[in-house]
């Protein structure tokens, strides 16, 4: 406490906050780590040791690489490194090796990379509006949103405890959000480029820039009530974008292509042979449709309108992860999930193009586009909720309304990746973690906005209050009880039905939002 009021007296309280994660990053270290770890450290082994040639085609491990190819370079470059530390790693046939060199140098070199998240959040905070500051520091918007940022509870347990490179890819989409509030779109445009090179979830919030680069910088002029000027369309500019993009995705597709080799890194990057859900249902449209699936299933079976003998086989909660045949409900297919996908996301794209309203409202459909992904793609994992969380945080500092909506995301979000670390050393400290961080929101936020309506009605407050008994069921009881044995996946499907509920309602409640500020600005202009 002493170092961070001499922080704060200076005026370096960013720096504090800053080094403060980093610390907690490096006490997190010895814990435990899923299969993730293995992923990369094959991946690293694979890059050194093999040809590109053969990057995408390498299958000794089950972990093959499935990533752009960005990311394959990036792990060149760290097992360039890593050969310092322990050269067994690089081995291709090590499988599952992990020596306690190599368990340092995968965990330094992700907190070594959100070096540039860490800049990416301090060139957001300087994108925030001052306007609601309050007389104390820890009450100003910069503040809050930088603790939201750094601090963000997801993102610490799943780079540093379950173990992934999302910081630095996070950080590579708030600078480029970043640069967009600062009027240099093509800065912007080309650091989301390099960006979907590296991750191509990423592609889940590509509408919303290429929308918002074409209507709002390509066409440079407006109507007073707000329509486009067709005539202020320039071509140099469109030009330019394409450029960018052209040339980004040149250098990293070009060697494979003159390899005659895209069907089969594209093949890796979209491997719908998938299921529909991942062995942990993320907590979406689909989770609550299967669970509905699962209850219909049920009544038929006692109400013997169903054969037993007809019932699928595959379990969506085995574990496994494979195509399915629901039960009663119509099967669903990639083809239906794209389809949803575009439905859901339509109605935030034509408020970005018939009435924009700025880099907030580019920011909005950005989570809406993330949210609307999340909520109908295909072969969803339950980590891509950060995809909405992390913009979210910035709309949370800047209206009461947004704030509300982030809190309920946030703290669903969150206790949604809960079952991603199973194992009991890490209970205490995924409870501890997640209990600081959604304090610190709810009270911060409350006092940014004390001045409005409440953040929360009766039934919000309710629904997250739920949360707690929810966990004491699924941690402190059910593994007592004789359904430990016969029904294992009950806590899993509990977690993400009841998080599903409330992640829906904020996609819903952000969805009303947008359409209604739309609906009021235009009115505004007539």
């Amino acid at each position: 406490m002493a170092a961070f009021t001499i922080a704060t007296g200076t005026g370096n309280w960013f720096s504090a906050l800053a080094l403060g994660v980093t610390l907690l990053k490096c006490l997190l270290i010895p814990t435990y780590h899923s299969t993730d770890f293995e992923v990369h450290r094959n991946w690293l082994a694979i890059t050194h040791s093999l040809p590109i040639s053969q990057w995408y085609y390498e299958a000794t491990s089950e972990w093959t690489l499935d990533y752009p190819p960005f990311f394959a370079w990036f792990e060149y470059i760290l097992s360039h490194v890593a050969k310092y530390f322990d050269q067994e790693m690089l081995n291709v046939h090590n499988l599952n090796y992990s020596s306690s060199r190599t368990l340092l140098f995968q965990r330094f070199s992700v907190i070594f990379m959100d070096v540039l998240f860490v800049y990416a959040v301090r060139e957001c905070c300087k994108c925030i509006d001052g306007k609601k500051a309050g007389k104390e520091l820890t009450e100003k918007p910069k503040f809050i949103l930088s603790v939201l940022l750094l601090w963000n509870f997801g993102l610490l347990i799943v780079d540093h405890i379950h173990f992934q490179y999302n910081g630095f890819l996070f950080g590579l989409m708030l600078l480029s959000i970043a640069r967009l509030f600062q009027k240099r779109h093509m800065e912007g445009a080309f650091l989301f480029a390099v960006l979907l090179h590296f991750k191509h979830i990423y592609l889940y919030v590509a509408p919303a820039y290429g929308v918002y680069l074409l209507r709002s910088y390509c066409f440079t002029a407006n109507k007073p009530d707000g329509s486009i000027r067709w005539k202020s369309f320039s071509f140099v500019r469109v030009i330019s974008l394409g450029l960018v993009v052209f040339l980004v995705s040149a250098l990293s597709l070009g060697p494979f292509l003159a390899l005659n080799q895209l069907p089969q890194v594209f093949s890796r990057l979209f491997p719908f042979k998938r299921g529909l859900c991942h062995a942990y249902w993320a907590p979406n449209f689909w989770a609550l449709y299967n669970a509905l699936d699962k209850v219909l299933s049920v009544i038929g079976l006692k109400l013997k309108f169903l054969d037993p003998n007809n019932i699928p086989k595959a379990s969506m909660t085995s574990g496994l992860v494979q195509q399915f045949q629901h039960t009663v409900l119509p099967s669903v297919t990639p083809l239906a999930t794209l389809i949803c996908t575009l439905i859901a996301i339509l109605p935030s794209i034509f408020c970005l193009w018939f009435k924009p309203q700025g880099p907030r409202g580019f920011l909005r459909c950005l989570t809406l586009c993330a949210l609307s992904s999340f909520m109908f793609g295909w072969h969803v994992h339950e980590k891509a909720i950060l995809l909405a969380i992390l913009p979210m945080s910035l709309l949370s500092v800047g209206k009461a309304g947004d704030a509300s909506i982030f809190l309920i995301l946030t703290t669903t979000g969150h206790y949604s990746l809960f079952p991603l670390l199973f194992t009991a050393p890490e209970l205490p400290i995924k409870i501890l973690l997640m209990l600081l961080f959604t304090i610190y929101s709810i009270s911060s936020l409350k006092t940014l906005f004390r001045k409005e309506k409440p953040l929360f009605n009766w039934m919000e407050t309710f629904y997250l209050l739920g949360l707690g008994p929810l966990e004491v069921c699924c941690e402190f009881v059910f593994p007592f009880t004789s359904w430990k044995v016969k029904y294992p996946f009950i806590p899993l499907l509990l977690t993400s039905v009841y998080c599903a509920v409330g992640v829906t309602y904020a996609w819903f409640k952000l969805y009303v939002s947008v359409l209604i500020d739309s609906a009021i600005g235009k009115t505004k202009k007539q």
